[in-house]
């Protein structure tokens, strides 16, 4: 005997790129006896149906793959059960799953979510900790139950929220250290070495689905809140803007406090950079993009006359 710990049997739900890291690790610490991810679906320009990123890397790692159309049927269940897996790991599955699935391993099931619970509970917490203007977040260990993000919490590690730092950066941060408790964490909680602590309802926050239209700038908010918009809804969905009719998509401002007067949304331009005049502030156009063109400088939306100083944004 070498003395080391027995490997658990694991089951790993996921479906996009920030569960891949985390499936890698659960490679490392436990024998994996399947995935389950989201049906392919269709993207593109020819809507030609495409594999989540989980399915791809579980199939190079030859593991078992299971994507079901419905989760309540008890076919899930059943096909979890055939696998005597010890624990489920879950990360960004995108389903919330029925009780009778949770129960369908000794263990349960153990959930990685993306921020610091009680807060920002639901679909999209990676975005919405940026658009409420947080400095800190972090991953948090879950023990799973019938609710949405509202079990016990069996570990959380915070990081710092950069000033300038988008949705997609923080994502990317996110996984690295969601893999990492994957390691170290994750193998202590399945062992019963981690106590479960009772999420407090009274600081409980939400982070719904984003909203098709939620990326759409109200020139009239504050330059502040604007920012955090632009950042957090990049690289995807993205804010954006209207300009003569076509969509202009804002991939990155800077806020300047003065005040340079006219309308919220119009533009100013200073020594060759646009300004965007908001309701407290305004904005510099660092980057962004108008509907059918590549994505340019601000400098380079000025001198192609893209932008100029009698335009207003949005209207």
């Amino acid at each position: 005997m070498n003395g080391k710990p027995v490997p658990f049997r694991a089951l790993f739900f996921g479906t996009p790129a920030i569960a891949l890291g985390s499936l890698r690790a659960l490679t490392e610490v436990a024998e994996v006896v399947g995935v389950v991810t989201q049906p392919d679906r269709p993207s593109g320009r020819g809507l030609e149906l495409h594999a989540p990123p989980v399915k791809t890397l579980a199939l190079e790692l030859g593991i078992e793959v299971t994507q079901p159309l419905k989760v309540r049927t008890g076919e899930l269940r059943d096909w979890v059960l055939a696998r005597r897996p010890d624990v489920l790991v879950v990360l960004a599955y995108g389903r919330i799953l029925p009780v009778d699935v949770l129960e369908a391993a000794p263990r349960g099931a153990i959930n990685l979510h993306a921020s610091l619970l009680p807060r920002y509970r639901g679909a999209a917490p990676i975005a919405w900790s940026i658009l409420r203007g947080e400095t800190e977040t972090g991953v948090s260990l879950m023990q799973m139950d019938a609710g949405m993000d509202t079990g016990a919490v069996l570990s959380r590690h915070a990081i710092p929220i950069g000033a300038d730092e988008t949705g997609g950066e923080l994502t990317e941060r996110l996984a690295e250290l969601a893999a990492s408790m994957v390691r170290t964490d994750l193998p202590r909680a399945v062992r019963g070495e981690l106590r479960a602590e009772a999420q407090d309802e009274a600081l409980a926050t939400y982070a719904p689905p984003l909203e098709r239209d939620a990326g759409r700038i109200d020139f009239a908010k504050p330059a502040a809140e604007l920012k955090n918009l632009v950042r957090g809804l990049a690289p995807r969905p993205g804010a954006f803007t209207t300009l003569g009719g076509k969509t202009l998509r804002i991939a990155n401002v800077q806020v300047r406090e003065d005040t340079l007067g006219g309308t919220a949304g119009s533009v100013h331009v200073e020594r060759g950079v646009p300004f965007v005049m908001t309701g407290r502030g305004s904005l510099e156009l660092v980057s962004a993009q108008l509907e059918g063109r590549r994505i340019a400088s601000g400098r380079d939306l000025v001198n192609g006359r893209v932008l100029r100083a009698d335009l207003v944004l949005g209207s």
